[in-house]
């Protein structure tokens, strides 16, 4: 059984919450039914990854595990049933998949697939319930996030992998995988911005940038950004942002500054900070309701299309490239707020 595993390579595993990352030689199985088996060419580090190596909810933590899941990579292998993807492909893992058959994934109303869906609890492959790593001497390496990207090889269920043009920036595209897709799809699907029309983004992180991004190439006229960090305005310039509240700099409620700045409200308002409070101002707000969502697998195509026209513009969000040995240091810029996205050649 040893034989059938590809092993001797390289994957980034931690052991423990908020333990240093161990470069460690481990043995990757083959794909089985309806999975595939993938060379990881970039990983990037998001929010997620660093509040999931701090092991900040007990219910999801699962040691050893390999993180990641904002990637690129070429399909090396597939297993038995897999139609859509060859050796070769090039590829995007997503950890929303989708099966494309079941009644969720039939329903225009959710992008959430009844079996792929973005599931921080689980750390094993769907078909069997086991892991597809393993340490040299046979020990289980978990799962996260149906993706585990920071490590040469990987195992995906295919309903977890996104094709992509060959001819893409494949840097740029690894941030398709999650952030950028996140905050254009919160724009373009949930809020569907229209030309001409007002939005206000709370949190600018990669996450609201992209937003931004996402509206500006759809036409707003008023892109407000909403950050207690004055440093992050002139990236928000870049991406299209017109205007800026620092909720510290007011003595009045974000909210009614930016009913002010707009005439009783912004038509659209999407919350890219994960706080509640902030979930609060974002929706006083607006006139027309906020969301904010993961873009689905079926999706992905058109995204990536409009990165390769132009239409949207990556070129900000990669701030940082390293070594994938010196992922700690990655970590490191993330958690102390250097870094939006910091690429790992793998």
């Amino acid at each position: 059984m040893f034989l059938s595993g590809f092993h001797g390579h390289q994957a980034a595993v931690v052991r423990g919450p908020k333990q240093p990352f161990l470069m460690e030689t481990i043995r990757v199985d083959p794909p089985k039914k309806m999975e595939v088996r993938i060379k990881i060419l970039y990983t990037s580090i998001c929010h997620t990854d660093l509040s999931a190596w701090k092991g900040e909810n007990e219910a999801q933590r699962a040691y050893p595990r390999i993180l990641g899941h904002e990637a690129v990579g070429l399909v090396e292998s597939v297993g038995e049933g897999v139609t859509d993807l060859k050796t070769g492909d090039h590829v995007i893992p997503i950890f929303n998949g989708e099966c494309g058959h079941c009644p969720y994934c039939t329903t225009k109303t959710t992008n959430l697939c009844q079996t792929y869906r973005v599931n921080p609890f689980k750390s094993v492959m769907e078909n069997d319930g086991k892991c597809r790593f393993s340490t040299k001497d046979g020990e289980p390496i978990f799962h996260f996030l149906n993706t585990s990207t920071f490590t040469e090889y990987s195992v995906l269920d295919s309903a977890c992998v996104v094709k992509i043009d060959p001819n893409s920036p494949l840097k740029k595209m690894s941030l398709l995988s999650c952030g950028v897709s996140t905050g254009v799809g919160a724009a373009w699907n949930v809020a569907n911005v229209q030309a001409g029309s007002s939005v206000a983004i709370f949190g600018l992180g990669a996450l609201g940038l992209a937003a931004s991004e996402g509206a500006r190439a759809r036409g707003a006229s008023k892109i407000i950004g909403v950050d207690i960090n004055p440093g992050k305005f002139d990236k928000g310039k870049e991406m299209g942002m017109t205007h800026f509240v620092n909720p510290k700099d007011i003595s009045k409620p974000v909210h009614q500054r930016i009913r002010e700045m707009t005439g009783g409200g912004v038509d659209y308002s999407i919350e890219c900070a994960g706080n509640v409070e902030v979930l609060r101002e974002a929706f006083l707000s607006t006139h027309d309701g906020w969301g904010k969502t993961v873009v689905g697998k079926s999706q992905l195509p058109e995204l990536a299309k409009a990165c390769m026209n132009g239409v949207v513009n990556l070129d900000g969000f990669i701030t940082h490239e390293l070594p994938f040995e010196k992922i700690n240091e990655a970590f490191e810029l993330l958690g102390d707020g250097k870094a939006l996205r910091c690429l790992l050649h793998v």
